[in-house]
């Protein structure tokens, strides 16, 4: 692997680490399948893009991206506890419609940003190289999100937002609104998926309708990566576990796209194979090792 293809893993662990964390969110916290996150990462990069076209402030741009992602949440969320349809349905019935939702907002599958102002134009004009600009941003946006999570979910409706999902009848037996927390735990979720499609949007000067597909396969392989390597004993290890997770995931793609043996090498159409072989290695290499472990 060469130095720029390994910096480019680490820029796309960084910055698909926001979506992996809100993933982790409804995956792991909430227990709720979701499939929102195909549709709300472009819808975050479609705002953001449409947004700065317009003449709005790119800090402005991803904060109008992630109230977005959060709709597209609540309406997923929404149909599963209040009109009792399927979360796993509700989630593709969401993520169906922001497929059209996106072209509506771009007036097209896509929208290009060359030209245009982006959060990290600031890094670029102090004297930050082009190729590290991303790298530093991302990081900063990561490490952030991470910290503002964990935070979130030692507060008084964090806590409820874990027993919610750990145990949703005795959390609505001590009289909790169980839907609220649900909804409001969805919508976050989809606020930090569109959040990261909106920066990687930003830095690659272009938002694609078709940017999410494959997101909630990589979140989720990213995440099972993060707690088989690093552990989920605790919230806190879990965050971070899922974040690192995701720059694994991006290293372990960009390594099996490197490989060249004896002319065999990995194309990117590869990329659901590799995928799906990096998911089942997580998920059978600790039962092997507590059987050579027990040997």
């Amino acid at each position: 692997m060469t130095m720029y293809a390994a910096l480019g893993a680490l820029e796309q662990g960084l910055v698909y680490g926001i979506m992996v964390v809100g993933v982790y969110l409804t995956f792991r916290i909430l227990d709720f399948p979701d499939l929102t996150v195909d549709g709300s990462l472009p819808l975050g990069a479609a705002i953001s893009a449409v947004a700065i076209t317009g003449g709005v402030a790119p800090y402005g741009a991803l904060l109008l991206a992630a109230a977005g992602g959060f709709l597209a949440g609540v309406v997923t969320a929404v149909l599963n506890t209040k009109f009792k349809i399927l979360h796993l349905l509700a989630s593709i019935l969401t993520m169906i419609a922001l497929y059209s939702i996106n072209i509506r907002i771009m007036s097209g599958p896509n929208i290009a940003l060359i030209g245009s102002a982006t959060v990290f134009d600031p890094l670029i004009g102090v004297g930050v190289p082009g190729h590290l600009a991303g790298l530093v941003v991302y990081a900063l946006f990561a490490v952030a999100v991470v910290g503002a999570l964990i935070w979130f979910l030692k507060t008084a409706f964090g806590q409820t937002l874990l027993a919610t999902g750990d145990n949703p009848q005795m959390i609505t037996s001590l009289g909790v609104n169980t839907h609220l927390v649900i909804i409001v735990g969805v919508g976050l979720s989809n606020a930090l998926v569109a959040l990261s499609g909106a920066l990687v949007a930003q830095n690659q000067g272009a938002a694609d309708v078709g940017m999410g597909i494959g997101t909630i396969i990589a979140g989720l392989a990213s995440v099972i990566i993060g707690e088989t390597i690093f552990g989920a004993s605790t919230v806190v290890r879990a965050v971070i576990a899922a974040l690192l997770g995701s720059v694994l995931y991006r290293f372990a793609i960009a390594l099996a796209l490197s490989i060249d043996f004896r002319g065999f090498s990995f194309s990117p159409s590869d990329l659901n194979l590799i995928t799906a072989l990096l998911v089942i290695g997580a998920l059978v290499a600790p039962q092997l090792r507590e059987k050579v472990r027990r040997r």
